[in-house]
């Protein structure tokens, strides 16, 4: 897949999740086969601002290119002057975020909140593709609820407007993260346009991805919520997408090892008590379906120093016979 000049191959993404896709996150990603990484989305107004928290979500290293950041915005000459500023810190792609279901994006008049007004829309994506040297793209959902389902008209004229890609989550935005994404709406949206589509929604394992690419024939595939303590998707996705051997399931002693790895990178990104505090949903789903290990989660979810989570782990890992360990969970249901 091209978007502009950049090559993506494998078609295989790491999606934007607010809260979660870092740059240590992304970093690991990369490392297990993810071939292009978004970045948590900024305000247009914030960037605008010089606000350092906005700032603090674009920092990245090169290790992680190519890389896309995501903004959002309503007003059309805050998006392009927002745009020119992120241009200038030099991402390969920016992105438009027309699908996020949050209330407060949502109630400045952005994210899906585009999606139910399309001429507004138009206005923002003309003004970010006129104020960037860089490939634009555009994540939109179907649309705003089940009345008003318009991705394939959207994409049409993102298309005619001069994006390089759209990404299509096929979840209205009342149905926010509920239900099952429709993927006959990729299909449509594919149909509808020329340009490269990225598939979104329920993508949890290999047979998923290519499932999404086999039924829709969309170009790539975006992995969000399934990578979240489960890096190794993009290692089994990836092999999948090559005609590779499928590699092992990742032991409790990978993952705990895995999630060491990436408490060392937040503290040194961010500081030991950011870093270990925003480090703590990642643990939980790291954790995710090994039972035994509960008692380990819920200590790791009050320690507040780095050294002490990483004593905890290794202890764990003796006292869970992780090093015995063939298969993930030691046999329990993942």
């Amino acid at each position: 897949m091209r978007i502009g000049n950049l090559v993506i191959d494998p078609p295989l993404i790491l999606g934007p999740l607010a809260g979660l896709t870092d740059s240590p996150m992304r970093r690991l990603c990369r490392r297990m086969g993810a071939s292009l990484v978004w970045t948590e989305m900024v305000s247009a107004e914030g960037t605008i601002r010089e606000s350092q928290r906005t700032f603090e979500f674009l920092d990245f290293v090169e290790e992680e290119r190519p890389i896309v950041f995501q903004l959002f915005g309503a007003n059309p000459e805050s998006v392009a002057e927002a745009a020119r500023i992120l241009d200038g810190m030099g991402p390969d792609v920016i992105d438009l975020n027309a699908g996020c279901p949050a209330k407060k994006v949502v109630k400045s008049g952005s994210g899906s909140a585009l999606m139910r007004d399309p001429v507004l829309m138009q206005e923002v994506v003309r003004a970010l593709i006129e104020s960037t040297s860089r490939p634009v793209t555009v994540k939109i959902r179907s649309g705003w609820d089940e009345d008003s389902i318009n991705a394939p008209d959207v994409a049409g004229f993102i298309e005619e407007l001069g994006a390089s890609a759209i990404t299509i989550h096929p979840r209205t935005r009342a149905q926010s993260f509920s239900g099952t994404a429709d993927w006959s709406l990729i299909t449509e949206v594919k149909r509808s346009v020329r340009i490269p589509v990225i598939g979104n929604g329920d993508v949890r394992c290999a047979d998923d991805a290519i499932r999404m690419i086999d039924t829709t024939g969309c170009d790539a595939v975006m992995i969000g919520r399934g990578a979240v303590g489960n890096p190794w998707i993009f290692r089994e996705v990836r092999a999948a997408m090559t005609g590779a051997e499928p590699p092992p399931e990742p032991s409790l002693r990978e993952r705990l090892e895995t999630a060491i790895e990436q408490l060392d990178l937040m503290v040194e990104a961010k500081g030991v008590r950011r870093g270990v505090r925003e480090m703590r949903k990642h643990i939980v789903a790291y954790l995710r379906g090994f039972h035994s290990a509960s008692k380990l989660r819920a200590e790791l979810l009050i320690i507040e120093d780095p050294e002490i989570v990483k004593e905890k782990i290794r202890e764990a890992l003796v006292e869970l016979g992780a090093s015995r360990e063939t298969g993930a969970g030691g046999g329990e249901t993942k």
